[in-house]
C-alpha cells in the first residue's frame, strides 16, 4: 500500500530550496511514497521540475499572511480539503515563531487528517505527536534542522546538497544565451534581496566597483540576474563598463540554469543565493542583518565564501527564537562596513580553487573575560571588583593581537528591561565582552539566586578609576558623546584632577548613522586606547556595538550621564547615598522627568522574583 506524506513548507523560495536535503532523504527512504507538498505559489516553480515530490499544493503566500488569512472562506475550503489526501504523516518544516501562524499550521495538521504530525518545537508545537527540540535560528543550519526532523520518519539525515528543478528546454536556452559570451569566465551578480527585507542589500556602487574589477581583472562577462524589485538599475548606471542584464526577464528554472552557467555567484542574502548554491556554482555570499549561521549558503561538496563585517549587533533578525528586528537597523552599518576588497578578495580565491575558501565563521558565543558570571533574567552580569577591572583593562591595552575592541557594558537593572523588549540590545548584553554590575538592583538579584556579586561596579565610579590608572600608565581616552561642550569640561576636570592624563579626543556628535563614518575615523585618528561613549542607553551600546569592527581602540564602554557628573553638569548625589545605593533616588529628585524610568525597577524585582535567571521565553535560544 503506497504510503502518503504532507510536507508543509509556506514560506519563500529560499527557504523551500533550503528543505530540498530533506526531501531528497525522504525520498531515498521511501522511494515509492506519494509525497504532497504544501508550498506558497511563489515558490513553488522551485521543485516544479525535480522527482522530490509527487503533487504540489499551493497557497498564495500574501492570501495566507495577516491576522484574517483563516477567516477568508476560500483559505478555509483549500486547507479542510487537505483530508482528501489520506496522509499517514504531516511534516512541518517550519519555526513555529508566531502566535497566528501556529495556528494555522495546527489547523492544517489537523484537517490533514495524519495520524502522524512531525515538526520542530520551541514550547509552541502543542498540536504535533513526534517532534525535534527547536533550539532557535542558528542554533543548526536551516537545512540540518529539515533533516532532523524527516529523520524522525526513517530518512537519512546525513548531509546533502539541495536541489533546484530545472527543465531540458530551460537548460538548453541558457546554453545558447551564454553561447554569445564568449568569455572564459563568467560571473553572476545579484543585486538585492527580495522584498521581505531590503536591510540585507548591499550598495549599489559597490557592487558596480566590484563588477567592473572583476572585468577587468579577470576578462570576464558580468551578467547581473535578479528581479525587477532588485537594485540592478542602479548598478547599471555606476558601472563603467557593461554588463548583460537579465534582471525582470527569465523564469525561476532559466535564472538557475543561467546560473549554473557561470563560473561564480554572488550576492548577498536572499532566495537567489540559495538558487545559485543548489545549482553547484561557487557561491560568494554577503551577510548582514539576518543570520548567516541559519541562512548562510549550503554547499556540500562545492565551495562558497561568507563575507561579512562582523559586529556584535549582527545578526539582528531571525535569532534565537525571535523574528528580531527583520528590516534592521537605521544605521545598517554592517552591510556598509562591508567593502569592494573584501568580496574581490573571496572571489578570486574560489575562482582559483583555494579549498580553504569554503570554512565558515564558528557559531557566536560570548567569550567571557571574567570567571564568574551571574545571569540575572538570562543576562550575563560579571562577578568582579573594580581591583579586577582595572587589571582586566591594563592586558586588554598591552594586548597586540589584531582584533576588535572589547565592548563593557555597565549593565543595571533599567538596563535589562529595556532587553526584555529589545530584542537587538538583548543580544548585544549577551555578546558583550564584560558587563560589570552597575545598579544595586543587581546585587539583590543575584544574592536573592544564592550567587552574590562581589561589589557594584558603576560606570560613574569606574571613570576616575579609569583616569586614575591611565594618568600611571599612559593610556589615552577619547570621550564622545553628552551636550556639546560637556565632554571637553570633562577632560578639562579629569586632566586638572590626574596629572599627565592624556586625553587623545573629545567630540559631542550624535548617534545618527549620517555621523558614524565621520566619528569613527575621528576616533580612529586620535591613538585613543579607550573610547568612552556617552549617548545613553541603550543606543551608545547599539553604537559601539554596531562599529566595533572598525574601531582601533582597544575597550569601549558607554558610561551615560558620567561625563555629566565629571563635567559637575550635574552633581551626585552625596557618598552615603550611594553607599546605602540610593543615588537613583537622588538622581530622582534633581530631575523628575525620570519618573518613567524609575517604574522600571519594581518591574525588574517582579520580573525577578518570577523568573529568576531565566530570559524571555523567544530570546533564549542560541545567542541567549
Amino acid at each position: 500500500m503506497t504510503q502518503h506524506f504532507l510536507i508543509v513548507q509556506l514560506a519563500d523560495i529560499g527557504d523551500l530550496i533550503l528543505t530540498t536535503p530533506a526531501l531528497s532523504a525522504l525520498r531515498e527512504r521511501y522511494p515509492d511514497a506519494h509525497i504532497t507538498l504544501l508550498a506558497s505559489a511563489h515558490a513553488a516553480p522551485a521543485l516544479r521540475h525535480t522527482t522530490l515530490v509527487d503533487e504540489i499544493i499551493t497557497f498564495d503566500k500574501g492570501q495566507m499572511d495577516g491576522s484574517r488569512a483563516l477567516l477568508r472562506p476560500a483559505n478555509l475550503r483549500r486547507i479542510l480539503a487537505l483530508r482528501r489526501g489520506r496522509y499517514e504523516a504531516v511534516v512541518f518544516l517550519h519555526h513555529f515563531t508566531l502566535k497566528l501562524g501556529t495556528f494555522k499550521f495546527a489547523l492544517i495538521a489537523f484537517a490533514s487528517g495524519a495520524r502522524r504530525r512531525i515538526g520542530l518545537d520551541n514550547g509552541s508545537g502543542w498540536f504535533l505527536t513526534e517532534r525535534v527540540p527547536d533550539k532557535g535560528f542558528g542554533a543548526v543550519h536551516q537545512a540540518l534542522y529539515w533533516l532532523q526532523v524527516v529523520g524522525l520518519l526513517g530518512a537519512p539525515t546525513q548531509p546533502r546538497p539541495a536541489h533546484i528543478g530545472i527543465s531540458d528546454a530551460e537548460r538548453a536556452w541558457a546554453q545558447q544565451t551564454l553561447v554569445e559570451s564568449p568569455e572564459s569566465v563568467r560571473i553572476a551578480l545579484h543585486a538585492g534581496s527580495g522584498g521581505y527585507s531590503p536591510a540585507r542589500r548591499w550598495d549599489a556602487h559597490k557592487f558596480a566597483a566590484l563588477a567592473d574589477t572583476l572585468q577587468a581583472r579577470f576578462d570576464a562577462q558580468v551578467l547581473l540576474v535578479g528581479g525587477v524589485g532588485d537594485d540592478i538599475p542602479a548598478v547599471k548606471a555606476a558601472m563603467q563598463t557593461r554588463a548583460r542584464d537579465f534582471s525582470g526577464q527569465t523564469t525561476l528554472g532559466q535564472l538557475a540554469a543561467l546560473i549554473e552557467g557561470c563560473d561564480l555567484f554572488i550576492g548577498a542574502d536572499s532566495g537567489v543565493l540559495h538558487i545559485a548554491a543548489a545549482t553547484g556554482t561557487p557561491v560568494v555570499a554577503l551577510f548582514g542583518p539576518s543570520n548567516h549561521q541559519a541562512w548562510g549558503p549550503w554547499t556540500p561538496g562545492s565551495a562558497s565564501a561568507l563575507v561579512r563585517s562582523a559586529p556584535s549587533c549582527s545578526p539582528c533578525s531571525y535569532v534565537a527564537h525571535t523574528v528580531g528586528q527583520r528590516q534592521g537597523c537605521a544605521a545598517r552599518t554592517c552591510m556598509r562596513m562591508i567593502e569592494a576588497g573584501e568580496v574581490l578578495h573571496a572571489a578570486q580565491r574560489l575562482l582559483q580553487g583555494d579549498p580553504t575558501v569554503g570554512s565558515r565563521p564558528a557559531v557566536f558565543r560570548p567569550q567571557p573575560q571574567f570567571e564568574r558570571r551571574v545571569r540575572i533574567l538570562g543576562l550575563p552580569v560579571d562577578a568582579l571588583t573594580y581591583a579586577q577591572w582595572l587589571d582586566l583593562i591594563a592586558g586588554w591595552v598591552q594586548d597586540s593581537a589584531p582584533r576588535p575592541p572589547r565592548h563593557v557594558c555597565t549593565i543595571n537593572p533599567e538596563f535589562i528591561m529595556i532587553a526584555q523588549n529589545d530584542v537587538n540590545f538583548y543580544n548585544i548584553l549577551s555578546r558583550a565582552d564584560l558587563n560589570v554590575p552597575d545598579g544595586v538592583g543587581l546585587l539583590w538579584a543575584a544574592k536573592r539566586l544564592r550567587q552574590p556579586l562581589p561589589e557594584r561596579v558603576t560606570g560613574s565610579d569606574g571613570l576616575p578609576l579609569i583616569a586614575a590608572r591611565a594618568a600611571q600608565i599612559g593610556w589615552r581616552l577619547f570621550l564622545l558623546g553628552a551636550a556639546p561642550g560637556v565632554a571637553e569640561k570633562a577632560a578639562a576636570a579629569l586632566q586638572k584632577q590626574y596629572s599627565g592624563l592624556q586625553i587623545a579626543g573629545t567630540f559631542g556628535g550624535s548617534p545618527a548613522p549620517e555621523e558614524e563614518d565621520s566619528i569613527v575615523e575621528r576616533v580612529n585618528a586620535s591613538g585613543a586606547h579607550i573610547l568612552l561613549v556617552a549617548y545613553g542607553a541603550p543606543e551608545q551600546d547599539k553604537w559601539i556595538a554596531r562599529n566595533l569592527p572598525r574601531l582601533q581602540v582597544k575597550m569601549a564602554m558607554g558610561v551615560g550621564g558620567a561625563l555629566d557628573f565629571v563635567a559637575g553638569i550635574v552633581p551626585r548625589a552625596p557618598l552615603w547615598m550611594r553607599k546605602l545605593g540610593l543615588e537613583w533616588l537622588y538622581r530622582l529628585y534633581l530631575q523628575p522627568r525620570r519618573i518613567g524610568r524609575m517604574m522600571r525597577l519594581p518591574r525588574f524585582v517582579g520580573a525577578v522574583l518570577w523568573r529568576g535567571a531565566r530570559g524571555p521565553a523567544a530570546m533564549e535560544g542560541n545567542y541567549g
